[in-house]
């Protein structure tokens, strides 16, 4: 009983310090989008984790994973990094890769909710 007791007040001391306020990692900040976004190879391999057409590398696993909520949540647990370079990637695609935008859009926006959002973001820049 007692050992039960323990292990609960344990679990309740690790939920209760878990903070609410939840970022999301911050180890890919220093990415080079640039350099991503204008080699074909990387870009291709990007974009072919998230369309569920390729293999993925670590780091664009944890963005394939973290995407749908950070379109939910309008990116809430972003730093501020990572938003500047959601607007970078979304506008590069918009503008340049209108094909693959569309794909991704019918893949995490099939109904369309948060297009317009962005797309008002993007257009006041």
């Amino acid at each position: 009983m007692f050992k039960s007791l323990l292990i609960i007040s344990v679990l309740a001391v690790v939920v209760l310090s878990k903070p609410a306020d939840e970022k999301y990692t911050t180890k890919y900040d220093t990415l080079n989008l640039d350099e991503i976004l204008n080699n074909d190879r990387l870009r291709n391999a990007y974009f072919k984790c998230l369309t569920n057409k390729g293999a993925c590398t670590e780091d664009a696993k944890e963005l394939k994973d973290v995407l749908p909520d950070a379109l939910q949540t309008d990116c809430t647990k972003c730093s501020d990094t990572q938003r500047k370079n959601a607007e970078v990637v979304i506008r590069y695609y918009m503008d340049k890769r209108k094909e693959e935008w569309e794909e991704l859009k019918k893949l995490y926006d099939p109904d369309g909710i948060y297009e317009e959002k962005y797309k008002d973001r993007l257009k006041a820049k």
